[in-house]
């Protein structure tokens, strides 16, 4: 039995301080209640201390786990139904339709200056298998390295529900045979009749309000479509800071197609 589901440890963790729910400002509400709220709203687990062996230094993050509480009462809905049937054997199925994302709290981030943020888009086959087709990987492990050498710390955002830029893994591993036979990243896309990008970054903007109301960051990332999609969510007080990591010749292709997509990466950079 999933222990977010059980209610007994629901009112445990809530008595405990470690289940919140926050509105799109990234407000706290009421959490108490297992009923869907009228407005959006982010459900969330943690503080969970977390060492991490990415970097050379030793680090234990503050990790924070979000759903969104209308996915999870439809998972608590199913699972409702999966006991009554006697169908324990069904529920790894229930994750299927909730995107998990995260947030690591590193270092102790200053509140009187500005703390340096990475909101990262999951990539298993760049940050879990290795792979060099991309540079997530590498970007990776470089933001937390950033993060916590940093004097202000800061905080990753793990964007779960973004692989591919949100096709998803099944359609990446498509596009991946599509460049092979020649295509870049985005016309691979395209070809399969997806968008360029279909990444949405409602929650992270409001996880991001939850932990800095509107406090100025420094925002790791070569994207400036990204620091555009954050201050349409209000998010206003964001400066860019330059994030390549990993360039090689297995993913400078990869990052030309990226450059030419608006990134800001220049031909000196794909050489560094």
């Amino acid at each position: 039995m999933f222990t977010y589901i059980d209610p007994s440890v629901r009112a445990r963790l809530l008595a405990q301080g470690k289940l919140e729910r926050i509105n799109a400002d990234g407000r706290r509400i009421d959490a108490t209640s297992a009923d869907v709220p009228a407005e959006p709203a982010l459900d969330i687990l943690g503080p969970i201390a977390l060492p991490v062996a990415i970097t050379e230094e030793p680090l234990t993050a503050q990790w924070y786990a979000f759903v969104r509480r209308t996915e999870l009462a439809r998972v608590q809905d199913l699972a409702t139904e999966l006991r009554e049937k006697g169908g324990q054997h069904l529920f790894a199925s229930l994750t299927s339709s909730m995107a998990v994302n995260s947030l690591l709290e590193i270092g102790n981030p200053d509140p009187s200056r500005e703390p340096l943020v990475r909101v990262h888009s999951n990539c298993l086959t760049g940050d879990v298998f290795g792979s060099r087709r991309c540079d997530c990987g590498p970007q990776l492990a470089a933001a937390i390295r950033q993060i916590q050498t940093d004097p202000a710390g800061g905080y990753l955002v793990y964007m779960a529900g973004h692989e591919g830029r949100g096709i998803g893994l099944w359609a990446k591993a498509a596009t991946y045979l599509l460049q092979d036979a020649g295509e870049n990243t985005y016309q691979a896309n395209r070809s399969l009749g997806l968008p360029d990008d279909s990444r949405d970054f409602t929650d992270a903007a409001s996880i991001l309000k939850w932990k800095l109301g509107d406090r100025p960051f420094r925002l790791l990332t070569n994207n400036p479509k990204k620091l555009q999609d954050l201050a349409e969510h209000g998010l206003t007080n964001a400066r860019r800071v330059k994030h390549l990591a990993g360039v090689d010749e297995c993913n400078r292709r990869y990052l030309r197609a990226k450059r030419t997509w608006g990134h800001a990466i220049s031909e000196e950079d794909l050489h560094c």
